[in-house]
């Protein structure tokens, strides 16, 4: 039997797209092209890859089965084929995305860029929003590192905690909060609050501890980003609670008041993720020791 290795190509952009056009346009082909190769793939596997139910296409179950097997054979056989070099940074020329919660970007993301631009200064950096949805990215391959509090739970999908933070309360000068000699929990509940999610969760880990003490709290509003989160707090008599490391400096350069949390709350973690697939890629794992060393501040 001979193999075709580019099927093993067009099998994985298809079952990761469910669509002739969408592997078509990932791969950088025409349609007709892609259409051909499925042909192919149905004569050689004896299986319909993907079938027509209304306007979309569905896998089969045996495309379930072996997606996963198809993309990390892909992967091996791009590893075995591709040179392994000692990196050079200076010599690098590469466009990195990197998909990092707006706080993390403001702490980390000059102190990163500083460094790149020092080391390899063909090398550039997208940082990109976070979506209000999960999204496959990092397994596609359209973004390079996350960084944020949340460790994944995909197998192929590495994380590594560097770093964690405790959560404080932050209000303007003139807050009633502010003028306590000590913050009860009974006082931080009566006060009005805004939430940071980029979901616009209005309730969160805090509520939680709250109801353990069997306190409630009145949130008002919830912000996609701690920066608007913060201008809320400044202007009124609103409460943001927030991780302390990515704040302290921008609630300063506000007028803004940190406060002790008066609840029992773990550290808020903050990972660094990426796909398995850059384990062994040394331009990435290059930007990795750089990006660690920006957020462990």
């Amino acid at each position: 039997m001979q193999l075709d290795l580019n099927l093993l190509t067009a099998l994985d952009a298809l079952l990761e797209e469910g669509s002739v056009a969408g592997a078509a346009a990932r791969l950088h082909v025409t349609a007709p092209a892609m259409s051909r190769s499925l042909g192919r793939l149905r004569r050689t596997t004896g299986d319909q890859i993907l079938v027509r139910t209304g306007r979309t296409m569905t896998p089969t179950p045996y495309a379930i089965a072996v997606r996963e097997q198809a993309h990390e054979l892909l992967q091996q056989v791009r590893d075995v084929l591709a040179p392994s070099r000692e990196l050079d940074p200076a010599t690098l020329e590469r466009t990195f995305t990197l998909r990092w919660h707006d706080s993390l970007v403001a702490l980390g993301g000059p102190a990163l860029l500083a460094a790149v631009r020092a080391q390899a200064p063909g090398v550039r950096l997208r940082f990109v929003a976070e979506s209000s949805t999960d999204t496959p990215e990092l397994r596609r391959g359209e973004v390079d590192l996350e960084a944020n509090a949340n460790r994944p739970g995909a197998p192929d999908i590495r994380a590594e905690q560097v770093g964690e933070t405790r959560l404080v309360a932050v209000v303007r000068q003139e807050h009633p909060l502010a003028r306590l000699r000590t913050v009860t929990a009974q006082a931080y509940a009566s006060a009005d609050h805004v939430t940071v999610s980029r979901r616009g969760n209005l309730s969160n880990a805090v509520d939680d501890a709250l109801t353990r003490l069997g306190l409630t709290r009145r949130v008002v509003a919830a912000a996609p980003t701690e920066a608007a989160a913060l201008e809320f707090a400044r202007g009124t008599d609103l409460v943001v609670s927030v991780p302390e490391i990515t704040t302290r400096t921008a609630a300063a350069g506000l007028g803004l008041t940190v406060l002790p949390l008066p609840l029992e709350l773990p550290s808020a973690p903050v990972y660094l993720s990426w796909h398995q697939r850059h384990d062994t890629d040394h331009a990435h794992t290059w930007l990795r020791e750089l990006a660690r060393a920006a957020l462990a501040v």
